[in-house]
């Protein structure tokens, strides 16, 4: 993205918002300018993330107190900026947990009962916070829930829908289409373009409500994998390090990683084989 803004040159002739659309860039990312962050936010952006990891069901007191117990004062509405900042919230159920856009449509959960048991049956999306030596990133994947294959991710320094839109085309380019797409109910994954793609391939949209919140423990867990296995040890000096970082464990992940769920099998040979297997009580 950084690259394409680059290209906007708004001495020509020729409209910024036809450049932008020529370079499937939205102009809401092209005039974005973000507050600059400073180093002590940064580093406590960095410390909520690893305590969100580690403990997902901690909110904005219970972050603070660790704080408190590590004798740092933080107030408690510069916790709740900094998540908001992340894109984070405490995981447990509760009234509203993620918002929609404003003037994006909800659409109904679908998962409830269904049996999961092939490949390109379910597919979810998510996105989480990465941090780096100087500033952050937001990263957006999408896994097939039966296999927990990463089928597509990108990489952002905005919270606009245009990355998840790239990793959803990439992803079905590559992998086909599933029958049910399954997000929360955040504003990148309620935005028209978004629902507009996954309804002109046949695609049922399903979505977390009230109570669903477990639902995203497959990502979850591929996030906190992610975290401590590559993102805390490495302290990125910058976007392409971080890409080529993630990109290696991912690739680690899919196709060399044995998942317990999967009877020790790899992401990448249950997706393929298409198998169909129950869990073992």
């Amino acid at each position: 993205m950084t690259e394409r803004k680059a290209m906007v040159d708004k001495s020509h002739k020729l409209p910024i918002n036809r450049q932008c659309q020529l370079l499937e860039l939205s102009r809401s990312s092209f005039y974005y300018r973000g507050r600059e962050v400073s180093e002590s936010e940064l580093q406590q952006m960095r410390q909520i993330d690893e305590i969100h990891t580690q403990r997902p069901f901690y909110g904005s007191r219970r972050i603070r107190d660790w704080f408190e117990d590590q004798g740092i004062s933080v107030n408690r509405k510069r916790i709740q900026r900094l998540m908001r900042l992340m894109g984070i919230q405490a995981l447990y159920p509760k009234k509203k947990t993620s918002r929609p856009g404003k003037g994006h449509k909800v659409y109904p959960y679908l998962l409830t009962g269904l049996d999961i048991n092939g490949s390109n049956q379910v597919w979810a999306a998510d996105i989480t916070y990465i941090p780096m030596a100087k500033g952050f990133l937001y990263l957006v994947a999408i896994m097939d829930w039966h296999s927990r294959k990463v089928l597509s991710w990108r990489l952002s320094n905005t919270m606009d829908d245009y990355f998840c839109l790239e990793a959803l085309n990439e992803a079905l380019q590559c992998y086909g289409k599933p029958e049910i797409f399954n997000t929360d109910q955040g504003a990148q994954f309620t935005s028209m373009d978004f629902t507009d793609i996954l309804k002109q391939h046949d695609i049922a949209i399903s979505m977390d409500g009230k109570g669903r919140w477990m639902d995203n423990i497959f990502i979850e867990r591929l996030w906190r994998s992610l975290k401590y296995e590559e993102v805390y040890l490495k302290a990125y000096q910058g976007v392409a390090e971080a890409r080529q970082g993630i990109q290696s464990w991912l690739q680690f992940y899919n196709s060399e990683r044995r998942h317990q769920g999967l009877r020790r099998q790899t992401p990448d040979s249950v997706f393929f084989a298409g198998l169909k297997w129950k869990k073992v009580a």
